[in-house]
């Protein structure tokens, strides 16, 4: 759609409140992807995503809710809502943004820190303590990224440098 090209690198970025990581849209649906990014050290991954149904919606939603688990971290997904008629592809969106956690007592039940409401354009603020999402990747009830069991699997990244985790 639109003429856009997928790119070649996934790459975090440095900010001043923490290290980052863009996965857009789809690209949430492959685990190896935030796995990457992960291994470059993010805290909080932002999934910004245009779906037009609700379950596209769920499809990413879900998804961002699995990596949070996973790599234990912050998911920030924030999606389009409304109405585009005279664009193509994009006539008709559905949303609901939201500040994900990992699934832990340290954190908001259901994973849901903060939600928008359906299809209704809002502007989320909340608070992400960073000292908790660290403390839990050491004291955690679960540690899925410590407990990989690399002697069983390898992901290898082809990209400028090669990359294995």
């Amino acid at each position: 759609w639109w003429g856009i090209r997928g790119g070649d690198r996934v790459e975090a970025i440095d900010t001043d409140v923490a290290r980052v990581g863009v996965l857009v849209c789809y690209d949430v649906q492959f685990p190896e992807l935030a796995r990457k990014l992960t291994a470059d050290g993010i805290d909080l991954l932002l999934v910004p995503y245009n779906t037009n149904d609700v379950y596209g919606h769920q499809r990413v939603r879900a998804c961002a809710a699995a990596r949070c688990i996973e790599n234990h971290l912050f998911t920030v997904t924030a999606g389009c809502v409304g109405n585009l008629p005279f664009v193509e592809n994009a006539d008709t969106h559905y949303a609901k943004s939201a500040v994900l956690t990992p699934s832990d007592m340290a954190f908001a039940r259901g994973q849901i820190a903060c939600e928008a409401e359906p299809n209704l354009e809002t502007v989320l603020a909340h608070d992400l303590d960073l000292q908790d999402l660290r403390r839990h990747r050491l004291r955690g009830t679960v540690h899925n990224w410590k407990d990989r069991r690399r002697d069983l699997y390898r992901v290898e990244w082809c990209g400028d440098p090669p990359w294995r985790i």
